[in-house]
């Protein structure tokens, strides 16, 4: 499980796969990784998302680190794991999915916002964390929360894009997930994006040592 955390950590970037059919879904991804993107969530919002992560998982094997997003209950969250899929994502936080998800090694990731929820995820032995909706606060608040939580591994999503998303890694993130703002447009447009935000957070990450 800490092996999964520390991928995804050090890729920087989680790709946030929503597609109105699972070929879109597929192509996306398969865009994504060829931009450098190592961490992929496949949302349940996608039509058979489970099917795209089995096709997926056979497909890339370890290549990539494939996670499900819009996990909203254990349930869903056992049918991702028998699909194939290394790490749960929610916008919400499930006290019964997380004991599902330890229960199978799995690391759990469920949106968070405010103090007290990021306590009790704390609490309920969750790694990471999804800042949800980060748009909401900014890069700021994740400062504001590590005065008090300094151990809370944060990953905003929600309204992260190429041009603010150097501020959310200097201001802490441990990773950021990235969706409409990277995986609109042609396959080629997809590619060059997701290379732009690679760059962009390996030098957020040499500035913030200087």
């Amino acid at each position: 499980m800490l092996q999964v955390v520390d991928r995804i950590i050090e890729s920087g970037i989680v790709a946030v796969i929503r597609a109105e059919t699972p070929e879109r879904a597929i192509e996306i991804c398969r865009a994504c990784k060829e931009g450098g993107i190592v961490a992929i969530e496949v949302t349940f919002s996608v039509p058979h998302a489970a099917e795209v992560i089995y096709q997926l998982d056979k497909e890339f094997g370890k290549e990539i680190l494939l996670g499900a997003g819009t996990v909203l209950d254990p349930y869903t969250a056992k049918i991702a794991i028998e699909a194939g899929a290394r790490y749960i994502i929610a916008p919400n936080l499930s006290e019964e999915t997380a004991l599902l998800c330890n229960k199978h090694r799995v690391p759990y990731i469920p949106g968070v916002l405010t103090p007290t929820e990021i306590v009790r995820a704390l609490e309920l032995g969750v790694p990471l964390m999804k800042l949800f909706p980060a748009s909401a606060v900014g890069p700021s608040y994740i400062k504001a929360i590590h005065g008090p939580l300094p151990q809370a591994k944060l990953i905003p999503t929600g309204g992260v894009e190429l041009d603010n998303v150097k501020e959310w890694i200097k201001a802490g993130a441990v990773a950021v997930g990235v969706g409409g703002g990277l995986t609109k447009g042609t396959r080629e447009q997809i590619v060059e994006t997701a290379r732009k935000f690679v760059q962009l957070i390996a030098e957020a990450r040499k500035e913030k040592e200087t």
